[in-house]
């Protein structure tokens, strides 16, 4: 399973410079570590950049895609209440599935279609291109590799998204305050997310700054706001799990535990959607009150 990690020029053009002069690759690895990259993503640019050189082909431009992180994880108790069904203030949400590594369940009627169209409609003409943060610059910018429109609300924006806070917060056991602001989605035919992790890596000084504000992201929950025709599937490969989008349902999982680590089998990705259109909002979840920047 592999994560497509993007660099800019100027880090490609220094691994390249300590390798030319003879530094050795774990050198290099130790000096990106000391600089507060992810140890694996460290190794997996300066590997990237070393077999390009001992083949004598281009090095890589851009980004690269490197092996999952493989660290040993300590599961502890998951945070989503155990049972059958998960109650809320206003709601009984039933567990359809459930998993232990990663920890992830699948919860049928998280929102109610009336729910999920007033949501849409909410969204709609806020849409604008997605984007992702680059690594190492902390930058946003468009990303082939997610080619969707979407936007977030404020917390708690007004009394319905108040409502879906609430609720949803209650789902995953986690003050409101802890949440960032619901993010929807809109996946058009062809339009899918290659396989990426939602913890953050502290490998440029915007994710810095936010982990120092508001903790690593510990849990994410997507609902689905409308039927998918065919394909759009959240898809786990480490797990071997895909879960179809249905109008209302959501998916939930974890992925930080109290000993700062990361569950590198929370590995997951967006199918393309092959027919009609996709909907989704997305929940995370931080250690501590979020503080936007």
């Amino acid at each position: 399973m592999g994560m497509l990690v993007n660099f800019s020029p100027e880090l490609g053009a220094w691994i390249r410079h300590n390798l030319d002069r003879g530094c050795a690759a774990e050198d290099i690895v130790s000096s990106m570590i000391a600089q507060k990259f992810e140890p694996a993503i460290a190794r997996g640019l300066v590997e990237a950049f070393r077999s390009a050189r001992s083949e004598g082909i281009d090095p890589p431009a851009g980004s690269v895609v490197i092996d999952s992180v493989q660290a040993d994880y300590y599961y502890e108790t998951p945070r989503l209440a155990p049972g059958p069904v998960i109650r809320t203030t206003d709601r009984e949400i039933p567990v359809l599935l459930r998993l232990e590594q990663p920890v992830l369940a699948v919860l049928d009627g998280v929102l109610s279609a009336a729910e999920c169209d007033q949501l849409i409609e909410l969204a709609r003409h806020r849409l604008r291109p997605s984007t992702v943060v680059d690594l190492l610059t902390g930058e946003d910018k468009i990303a082939e590799y997610r080619d969707s429109d979407g936007m977030f609300f404020e917390l708690q924006e007004t009394p319905f998204i108040a409502m879906l806070d609430r609720r949803i917060s209650e789902v995953m056991n986690c003050p409101v305050e802890n949440g960032e602001g619901l993010q929807v989605l809109r996946y058009g035919p062809g339009a899918k997310n290659t396989p990426h992790f939602d913890f953050l890596v502290p490998a440029n000084q915007a994710n810095r700054e936010s982990l120092a504000r508001s903790g690593q992201r510990i849990s994410t929950m997507v609902i689905y706001l409308n039927d998918v025709m065919r394909g759009g599937e959240t898809v786990f490969p480490e797990a071997g799990l895909s879960v179809l989008p249905k109008k209302g349902n959501g998916v939930y999982f974890e992925y930080a535990n109290s000993r700062r680590q990361v569950d590198p089998k929370s590995a997951h990705a967006g199918g393309a959607v092959h027919e009609g259109e996709k909907w989704a909002v997305t929940k995370w979840m931080r250690e501590r009150r979020f503080v936007p920047a």
